[in-house]
């Protein structure tokens, strides 16, 4: 049996609180499997107790950026803790949008290399924010094993693609593939062997989404997409897909 797999949606956001019952059957119905980031001690808790529910949601749990200041020896004991239960650490990494008094980038780089550490050493997946710190997150990650790390959302330039490629990170492609030029280009020239493909919900997409917020339910239409991009069928790029989330999975 095929499955697709969503590589990172925040379903323990407080949007989809009242719709999980129905996101749930829908992921069942689907055959969708969706890795479930965190941001922080609070969802992360959060994102473990769903997934003891829903054997569908592949937890990931960590320190956001945007949360950095958050506590981070607990954190570090919930993942030891719980660290046969959990699939990947995440969402992680660096951000200068987020640098604020009390959240400074030599925290969050503190914070980053605390959490990757412990991937390290627990051999973990990870999923990584690198909005407008693609090249910090790559020095960084040159002390770090990169064979099952994501930069989600993949957001860089054809050269910085390529020294994603280079360095073996998987990277991944979300809703506004459908109606994104510039997107589809990166899509063109990603290893086929590294590309995921992700909701990022309940981050809200114009166009054909008309502002909805991300669902699992629209990943058909991203591997849809990518498909007709890559000259692909919609069943080999649903096989190469499931390849690759597999391998980042370390599954």
């Amino acid at each position: 049996m095929t499955w697709y797999y969503d590589s990172h949606i925040h379903l323990s956001d407080d949007a989809y609180a009242s719709d999980m019952d129905s996101i749930s059957r829908q992921m069942q119905y689907l055959k969708i499997k969706a890795c479930c980031v965190s941001t922080n001690n609070e969802n992360s808790i959060r994102t473990l107790e769903m997934s003891r529910k829903n054997d569908l949601i592949l937890p990931f749990i960590g320190i956001h950026p945007e949360f950095s200041n958050d506590d981070l020896e607990t954190m570090t004991d919930l993942i030891e803790e719980n660290r046969h239960e959990i699939s990947g650490i995440g969402e992680i990494g660096l951000d200068p949008t987020y640098e604020v008094e009390g959240s400074d980038l030599a925290r969050q780089k503190h914070v980053f290399e605390t959490m990757l550490d412990l991937a390290e050493r627990l051999d973990m997946p990870v999923s990584i924010h690198s909005r407008k710190s693609l090249d910090d997150v790559f020095q960084t990650m040159t002390s770090y094993d990169t064979k099952h790390a994501l930069l989600h959302w993949f957001d860089g330039s054809k050269k910085q693609l390529q020294k994603a490629m280079d360095m073996g990170f998987f990277v991944s492609y979300g809703p506004v593939l459908v109606y994104a030029n510039d997107k589809q280009t990166l899509l063109s020239k990603t290893d086929d062997s590294r590309i995921l493909v992700e909701t990022d919900g309940p981050v809200r997409f114009s166009r054909c989404f008309e502002m909805k917020s991300g669902q699992v339910i629209f990943i058909p239409s991203v591997i849809f997409c990518a498909s007709k991009i890559l000259n692909k069928s919609f069943d080999e790029m649903t096989l190469l897909l499931e390849s690759n989330s597999k391998s980042f999975l370390g599954i």
